[in-house]
């Protein structure tokens, strides 16, 4: 009689634990899942100031997102008006506050998709474009290609009537300084340095699925250097069938291993859930030297947010519209 009881009472705290789990990550109805970039993020080098900073920008972001949802909106209306929050805030190396390349210039790289119909648009190496989500989201809609770059996006941005903002626009003294230290050290690249990116995936009510990305490169970048965020398939994807999938990390990698796609298609042909798949995809990559992570979103609801790094700015919002916002590990 007593080993039936610590059964049942083994079997109830199991239950428990697995309830307890479920309530930590529930599926969403409808939401959206966004990061800021992944890296040697210390709270020991993080002041209060800053961090609430960082904190606010992200609830401001999730908010965003969440009002269109909320209201019927589309996906992709969620992802752009999350994205465009971020790009606008100089905390993130995205929009106003991009990194500066070994020239001095700041080159912006941004792709978004469309879980419903698989169509993708993006833009690379652009200096004079606020947000360069939204042309994105032109290229993708309103030309017959999926990839605009430097001069040509810049062209097609005017054509659509977007106005170009001077390149003084994404001037920062951070960022202007972290090229002069850049450039004297002899010692490679923080994680920090590396991996400024924003990003984020939303399901709608409709159940359709997007994602999006952008970022300002990475610091002392040369040549007209691309990384994988604008790169339909390694740091943006989204299926309706599977997930939707935003990176953030070395960009070199993330293309080489396809992140974004692997997680896709490890749902798809293997039936993985979208935590395994996201670990899976992350780990492929840092096989191969590469360190950062991701945000995913399922056709359910289930979502998943892992780095490699010390710390992600990372945070979610469901149906219930309470947003959760993390940092360090």
């Amino acid at each position: 009689m007593h080993r039936f009881h610590h059964i049942i009472w083994l079997g109830s705290l199991l239950l428990a634990s697995s309830i307890a789990a479920q309530e930590k990550d529930e599926p969403m109805k409808f939401g959206m899942v966004i990061h800021g970039g992944a890296g040697t993020i210390e709270r020991s080098t993080m002041t209060p100031e800053k961090e609430q900073a960082y904190r606010t920008a992200l609830e401001q972001s999730l908010k965003a997102g969440y009002a269109i949802l909320e209201r019927g909106g589309s996906s992709l209306d969620a992802v752009e008006a999350a994205i465009h929050v971020l790009e606008d805030n100089p905390l993130f190396n995205a929009g106003k506050g991009a990194v500066f390349t070994h020239e001095g210039t700041n080159e912006l790289d941004s792709s978004i998709m469309d879980g419903k119909t698989l169509a993708a648009g993006a833009v690379a190496g652009v200096k004079h474009i606020r947000n360069p989500i939204s042309v994105a989201r032109m290229v993708m809609e309103k030309s017959p290609h999926v990839m605009l770059t430097g001069e040509g996006a810049e062209a097609f941005a005017k054509e659509m009537g977007v106005t170009l903002v001077d390149a003084k626009y994404f001037y920062t003294e951070e960022r202007w300084q972290e090229l002069q230290k850049e450039k004297k050290s002899t010692a490679p690249k923080s994680d920090q340095d590396r991996h400024g990116t924003v990003g984020a995936v939303a399901l709608d009510k409709a159940g359709n699925l997007a994602a999006g990305t952008s970022t300002g490169g990475t610091t002392n970048k040369q040549f007209g250097r691309v990384g994988d965020s604008p790169i339909i398939g390694a740091g943006t994807y989204a299926n309706n069938e599977t997930c939707a999938v935003s990176c953030t990390g070395d960009g070199e990698y993330f293309i080489r291993a396809a992140v974004a796609h692997t997680v896709s298609d490890l749902m798809q042909y293997k039936g993985m859930p979208v935590p395994e798949a996201a670990e899976t995809a992350l780990e492929n990559a840092r096989k191969l030297g590469g360190t950062g992570g991701l945000i995913a979103l399922d056709k359910d609801g289930n979502f998943a947010m892992p780095f490699n790094t010390s710390g992600m700015y990372r945070g979610k919002v469901g149906a219930d519209g309470k947003a959760s916002v993390e940092i360090y590990r």
